[in-house]
């Protein structure tokens, strides 16, 4: 796949790579290019897993476009919470590799896997809109209520608390960490367990365990996307 998404097929797994070379800042055209990689995933029917580059899984929205504002910036906003609602509801069981950095928009891609491996490392996990100045989007507190746990649910959207990957497990960031030299091959195995499931049971039961969560995070895009038309 051209551009900043790798796909590889390999025993019915999908490993679905983000590298921009830097920061993997969500643009419009990293985003389109990660929708497409999921559409194929489909296509192939593959369990998948979602990795980024050494160090940094995602920085969040590109801010260049997002502090210029606009209709491009509306339409990259939308775009990544609509993701993540895709993720959610995907059919198939998907694996984040955690390689590094998560922060803002990178954070709500985290939280929209159905399980979370970190790499162990100096790394910055965090909902830091608040601490850049930003309000929460109302989709970024739905999909953090969704998946953190309750003594930390506000810390981390309030006051924009930075968890390192071991404290970002008991929060709800992740669901296991492992040296860095590891997780590649760790969040494989975890996929290729996942994908012996029953497909229709698995697909059916994540539907019915995260409807109410999915429409919740649509109703707030629309809210967001209100408000910042107006």
């Amino acid at each position: 796949m051209a551009g900043h998404v790798a796909y590889k097929l390999a025993d019915s797994i999908a490993t679905i790579t983000m590298d921009d070379g830097k920061v993997n800042a969500l643009s419009g055209s990293l985003l389109a290019e990660l929708g497409g990689a999921f559409d194929r995933a489909l296509a192939d029917r593959a369990a998948v897993v979602l990795a980024g580059r050494a160090g940094v899984f995602s920085a969040g929205f590109d801010l260049r476009t997002l502090r210029s504002g606009g209709p491009e910036a509306i339409a990259m906003v939308r775009a990544g919470f609509e993701l993540s609602a895709r993720l959610l509801s995907f059919p198939r069981p998907l694996v984040i590799a955690c390689s590094g950095h998560a922060v803002a928009m990178g954070v709500f891609l985290l939280l929209s896997g159905d399980y979370r491996v970190g790499a162990a490392g100096p790394h910055r996990i965090a909902a830091n809109e608040v601490s850049i100045g930003l309000t929460m989007p109302r989709a970024g507190i739905e999909i953090c209520r969704q998946r953190l746990a309750p003594a930390h649910f506000q810390r981390a959207v309030l006051l924009s608390e930075v968890y390192a990957p071991d404290s970002a497990v008991a929060a709800g960031f992740l669901d296991r960490v492992v040296p860095a030299a590891e997780l590649a091959d760790t969040a494989r195995g975890v996929a290729v367990e996942l994908a012996r499931l029953d497909a229709n049971a698995h697909a059916a039961t994540k539907l019915r365990v995260r409807e109410p969560i999915v429409q919740a995070i649509r109703a707030a895009i629309e809210a967001d996307s209100a408000e910042l038309v107006g």
